[in-house]
C-alpha cells in the first residue's frame, strides 16, 4: 500500500474498507454478529432469488397445482422483499450499529414489508375499490405509511438524492401551487386521498412499469451477473484483458478499459465495477506512470461506460423497451455502435497518455498494432463461427423439428464437458496482488483456456435474444439456468478430470455453497435497484398526473430562445443535474420521464425529426455522466478511495476523459444513422451499411480523442487540434455541411399535397409543417410531422391510413382532429382543433435530389493528411 500523500490527496483505502464501500452502496453494510439474524437476512435474500426464478420460468408447469401470479401480484412481492432487506441490511446512518438491527429498524421493516404485501394480499379488493377510484380510509392510511417507508428505504440504500426528488415531486403533486412552484407548471393540486391512490394503490405509480421491469427482467440479469462473477468469470475477464494488453505501453490502463467493458456487460453498478476491477488495475496504472487521479479517472471512465454497454446497460435497456415500445433487439441494435466506439476511443486515449509520458510496458513490450490485428482476426473467426452455428441449427430444425431441442441440449452438455476438461489441465486462476514487488503478467495462451466454459451462458443469452428473438426475461432465465448448472458442477468435474476423484463430493459441496452465495449476492445487489425503481415510479406518476412533463418543453424553449443547439445543451445539463446521486436505473427513469419528450417536441418545432430512441439515449448518456461529474460523482469517489487521489480532481479528469461520451449524443441526434436508425440489418446491404458506419464512426472518434488529448503523432498545436476536431465532425455528420450547400427538401404548395402523396413511392416519406393554436395556451405553435408512405394505393387511401383529416379551402388546407388512436393523433395532441383559428397545413416538403453526403469526406481526409504531414516532422516515437 502507498503512504498517504499530503495536501488534498485522499487516503488509500484498505481491501476491507473497499469491500465495505461496495457493500454499503450495493448490498448493504450491515453484518449482524447474531447468527440467527444473519441467517434470516441470507434466508430472505435466498428466498427472493428462488421466488424470481419460480415466476420467471416460462413453462408454468405448476399452474395445475398452484395459482399463477400476474404482474399486479408479483410486483408487490418483489417490493416486499426489497424493502424488508433494505431496512435489515442498510443502517440508518454511518454511526448506526452494523452488528445488530435496532428495534426501530425492525418496526420500519415490518411496516414497509406489510404495506407492500398488503397490495398483493388484497389485490382483488383493490381492483374493485381504489383502482376504480373509490379507495377506503384504511387503504389511504396503508398507502401513506408505505410511501414514508419507501422514501426512507430509498435514502438508506441509495443516499438522499432520490428521496429528495421523490418527496419534492409528491409535494408538488399535492400542493400544485405556491411561492416555490413556477407559474408555468402550476396546477390545482391533487387531494391527499387521490395522491395516495395514484402513488401506492394504483398500478401506475410505485407499482408501475419501472417496478414491473425490475421484477420481470432486471432481477434475472443481475442474478445472472452475480452467479457468473461467483463462478470466477469476473477474475477470468480481468486476467484475459491483462494477458492481451498488459504487455503494451500503458498496458494496465488499456487492460482496465477492456476488463471493465467485459465486466460491464454483466454488471449493473458502475461503483461495484470501479472497485472490482480498480483494486487490481489502479495500482498497476500508478506503477507505470499514471498519477493517482489519472489512474482513478481511467477506471471511472471505463466503468461508467459499462452502463451504456449492451446487453444490460445498467438495466436501462429493459426500461427502454417498455417506455419506447420497441423490441429489446432494436434497443441493443441502436445502443451498440456508440457504446463500442466509446470504449475503443478510451483505449486510444490511455494509449496517447502513455505516449505523452513515455510510459514503459510491464514486462516485455508487445506491438499495439499486432494486438489490434489479432483482435480483429479473432472477432472475424468468432463471427464466422456464430454464423455457421445459426445455419447449422436452422438445418437441424428443418431436418428434425421435434428432436432439435434435445439434440441441441445434448451437444451443449458435451461442449461444456469438453471445455471444462480443457480448463482442468491448467491451475485455477488466482487473484493477483497488484502491490507485489514483481508483477508477472500472464499470456493469453495461459489464461484463455481456463474459463472458456464461462462464455457458454453468454452465448446462450445472446442466442435466445438475437437469433430466437425470445423475450429478455425468457432469455435471461435460460442463461441463468445454465449458469446454475455450471456453478454447481464445474468444481467436481475439474476434480474428476484432474484425477482427484476422492475430492469430488467435497468439491460438489463447494459448488452448492457457491450457488447459495451467488443467489444471496444477486438478491442483495437487487435491493437498491428494487427500491429505486419503486421510488422512481413516484416521479413517473406525478409527470402523468400534472402539467410538468408538457410544460418543461416550454421552459427549455424559453431558455434556449429557439436555438436547437442551445436547447440540446440545456436538456443535457438538466439531465446531468437530475441524474446526480441516482443509480443508473432510477437515473434513466427520471431523466427519460422528464426530458426525452422535450427533445422530440422541440426538435419537431425546429424542423428536426428526432427518433424517440435517439432522444432517450441522449438523456440517458447525460444522466449517467452524473456518476463521473463532481460534486456528486459517486464512481469518482469510489475510484479515489482505491487510488488515494483527490476525488474532485479525479472527477474532473474522468469528465475530461469522457468528453467523447458527451459529444456522442449530439452527433446521433443530428445523424441518427450512427445508432443504425433506418438501417435494416436483415439484408446484406443493410449489414454492409452498418459495417461502413461502424468503421467511419470509430475512425472519427479516434480523431476526436486525439484532438481533445492534444496529441496525435506528436504534441499538437491548437490549430492542429482544431483541424482534427473539424475532420472528426465532418466524418460523423457530413449531412450538416451538405445541408448548407444543397437544401435537403423541396417545398410543395399545401394545395398540391394530394398530388405529392400520389407521386410518392413506397417506403418514402413527406414532411408536413403543421401550424395552429396551442391547446393549453391558445398561442400559435408549429410542429413537423413525418408522413410515412407505405404500400401502393391512391392518395386518399394513403392519407386515410395516416389518420389525417384534411379540408382543402382554396390555397389553404385545414386540418380536423386526426383519427383517434393513430400516431398522428398523438403527435398533434397539443393543437386546439376547435379554436376560432384553424389548424392548417403550412408546408409540404419532399426529399430533394442531391449529392451523396460522403462527398465531404474528401476535403476532410485531405485536411487530415495535412495534419499528419505537419506532425510527422516532429514525431519522435511510433504512434502505435
Amino acid at each position: 500500500m502507498t503512504e498517504p500523500t499530503e495536501g488534498r490527496e485522499g487516503r488509500q483505502f484498505s481491501d476491507e474498507e473497499l469491500q465495505d464501500l461496495v457493500a454499503s452502496t450495493d448490498s448493504g453494510a450491515r453484518d449482524p454478529s447474531n447468527r440467527t439474524i444473519a441467517l434470516l437476512i441470507s434466508g430472505l435474500a435466498l428466498a427472493w432469488s428462488l421466488f424470481q426464478l419460480w415466476i420467471a420460468q416460462p413453462q408454468l408447469w405448476f399452474g395445475e397445482y398452484l395459482p399463477v401470479l400476474n404482474s399486479s401480484q408479483t410486483r408487490p412481492i418483489h417490493l416486499t422483499f426489497a424493502v424488508l432487506l433494505a431496512f435489515m441490511a442498510y443502517p440508518a446512518f454511518k454511526s448506526s450499529p452494523r452488528h445488530h438491527i435496532p428495534i426501530v429498524d425492525w418496526l420500519l421493516a415490518l411496516a414497509a414489508g406489510g404495506t407492500a404485501f398488503y397490495v398483493f394480499w388484497f389485490s382483488d379488493e383493490l381492483a374493485l375499490t381504489a383502482r376504480s377510484g373509490l379507495p377506503t380510509q384504511t387503504q389511504v392510511i396503508v398507502g401513506a405509511i408505505g410511501m414514508i417507508c419507501l422514501l426512507e428505504a430509498s435514502r438508506r440504500a441509495l443516499g438522499p438524492a432520490l428521496t429528495i426528488v421523490g418527496s419534492v415531486f409528491a409535494l408538488y403533486g399535492y400542493m400544485g401551487q405556491g411561492w416555490l412552484i413556477p407559474e408555468l407548471i402550476e396546477h390545482e393540486g391533487i387531494s391527499f386521498t387521490s395522491l395516495m391512490n395514484a402513488l401506492w394503490l394504483d398500478t401506475a405509480g410505485v407499482f408501475g412499469i419501472p417496478l414491473g421491469v425490475s421484477t420481470a427482467f432486471v432481477f434475472l440479469f443481475v442474478l445472472f451477473g452475480s452467479l457468473l462473477d461467483k463462478a470466477g468469470a469476473g477474475n477470468y475477464f480481468i486476467k484475459l484483458a491483462f494477458a492481451g494488453l498488459g504487455h503494451l505501453r500503458g498496458g494496465p490502463a488499456k487492460a482496465a478499459v477492456v476488463g471493465s467493458a467485459m465486466t460491464g456487460l454483466i454488471s449493473g453498478s458502475s461503483i461495484a465495477n470501479v472497485v472490482t476491477t480498480g483494486t487490481f488495475t489502479i495500482p498497476l496504472m500508478k506503477r507505470v506512470g499514471f498519477t493517482n487521479e489519472q489512474a482513478g479517472s481511467v477506471e471511472v471512465a471505463s466503468s461508467v461506460n459499462g452502463q451504456i454497454m449492451p446487453p444490460v446497460m445498467g438495466a436501462a435497456a429493459f426500461l427502454m423497451v417498455e417506455f419506447i415500445g420497441i423490441s429489446y433487439v432494436e434497443v441493443i441494435k441502436h445502443a451498440f455502435i456508440p457504446a463500442v466506439i466509446s470504449y475503443i476511443a478510451l483505449v486510444y486515449i490511455v494509449h496517447l497518455e502513455a505516449l505523452k509520458k513515455d510510459m514503459p510496458a510491464l514486462g516485455e513490450a508487445k506491438s499495439f498494432t499486432g494486438m489490434i490485428v489479432k483482435f480483429f482476426i479473432g472477432f472475424a473467426v468468432a463471427g464466422a463461427g456464430f454464423t455457421a452455428l445459426i445455419y447449422g441449427v436452422g438445418a437441424l430444425k428443418a431436418a428434425t423439428p421435434a428432436l432439435s431441442g434435445p439434440i441441441m441440449m445434448a451437444l451443449l452438455a458435451v461442449l461444456y464437458l469438453w471445455l471444462v476438461s480443457i480448463a482442468a489441465r491448467r491451475p485455477d486462476l488466482e487473484v493477483d496482488d497488484p502491490n507485489a514487488k514483481e508483477i508477472k503478467l500472464p499470456t493469453v495462451a495461459e489464461v484463455y483456456a481456463t474459463g472458456l466454459h464461462y462464455i457458454l451462458p453468454i452465448v446462450v443469452l445472446v442466442w435466445f435474444l438475437m437469433v430466437e428473438r425470445q423475450s429478455p426475461a425468457k432469455s435471461a432465465f435460460y442463461a441463468t439456468c445454465l449458469m446454475l448448472f455450471i456453478i454447481v458442477t464445474q468444481r467436481p468435474l475439474k476434480a474428476i478430470f484432474r484425477g482427484q476423484g476422492a475430492q469430488m463430493m467435497a468439491e460438489l459441496k463447494g459448488g452448492f455453497d457457491d450457488l447459495k452465495e451467488g443467489l444471496i449476492a444477486g438478491a442483495r445487489n437487487m435491493i437498491g435497484i428494487g427500491v429505486a425503481t419503486a421510488a422512481a415510479g413516484i416521479i413517473v406518476a406525478i409527470v402523468t398526473k400534472t402539467p410538468i412533463g408538457t410544460e418543461l418543453a416550454g421552459l427549455v424553449e424559453q431558455l434556449s430562445g429557439g436555438s436547437l443547439i442551445l436547447m440540446l445543451v440545456f436538456v443535457g445539463i438538466f439531465s446531468l443535474i437530475l441524474g446526480m446521486g441516482l443509480p443508473t436505473t432510477a437515473n434513466y427513469i427520471v431523466v427519460s420521464s422528464l426530458m426525452a419528450s422535450v427533445v422530440v417536441s422541440l426538435g419537431a418545432q425546429e424542423g428536426l425529426i428526432v427518433p424517440l430512441i435517439a432522444a432517450h439515449l441522449f438523456v440517458f448518456y447525460f444522466g449517467i455522466m452524473a456518476d463521473v461529474t463532481p460534486p456528486v460523482g459517486l464512481a469518482s469517489f469510489a475510484a479515489a478511495a482505491v487510488s488515494g487521489g483527490d476525488p474532485i480532481k479525479t472527477g474532473f479528469t474522468a469528465f475530461f476523459y469522457s468528453l467523447r461520451t458527451v459529444a456522442l449524443p449530439f452527433l446521433f441526434i443530428f445523424n441518427p444513422t450512427l445508432i443504425l436508425y433506418g438501417v435494416d440489418l436483415g439484408t446484406w446491404a443493410g449489414f454492409g451499411q452498418a459495417a461502413f458506419i461502424f468503421v467511419i464512426a470509430t475512425f472519427a472518434m479516434l480523431l476526436f480523442a486525439a484532438a481533445t488529448q492534444g496529441y496525435f503523432l506528436a504534441k499538437s498545436y491548437i490549430h492542429e487540434s482544431a483541424a482534427l476536431l473539424l475532420v472528426a465532425f465532418t466524418l460523423f455528420v457530413p449531412n450538416v455541411w451538405l445541408d448548407m450547400v444543397q437544401p435537403p427538401f423541396r417545398d410543395v404548395p399545401p394545395a398540391e399535397f394530394e398530388a405529392a402523396v400520389e407521386a410518392a413511392h413506397d417506403g418514402s416519406s413527406l414532411r408536413l409543417l403543421i401550424e395552429g393554436p396551442d391547446f393549453n395556451t391558445g398561442d400559435m405553435t408549429s410542429t413537423t410531422l413525418v408522413m410515412q408512405i407505405e404500400g401502393e394505393g391512391s392518395a386518399a387511401e394513403r392519407i386515410d391510413a395516416s389518420g389525417l383529416l384534411l379540408f382543402p379551402d382554396g390555397d389553404v388546407v385545414r386540418l380536423d382532429e386526426p383519427m383517434f388512436g393513430s400516431d398522428t393523433a398523438e403527435t398533434l395532441a397539443n393543437f386546439d382543433f376547435y379554436a376560432d383559428e384553424p389548424v392548417r397545413l403550412a408546408s409540404v416538403q419532399t426529399a430533394a435530389d442531391r449529392l451523396p453526403e460522403q462527398i465531404f469526406y474528401i476535403p476532410a481526409l485531405l485536411l487530415l493528411g495535412l495534419v499528419i504531414l505537419l506532425q510527422r516532422r516532429r514525431q519522435t516515437k511510433p504512434a502505435f
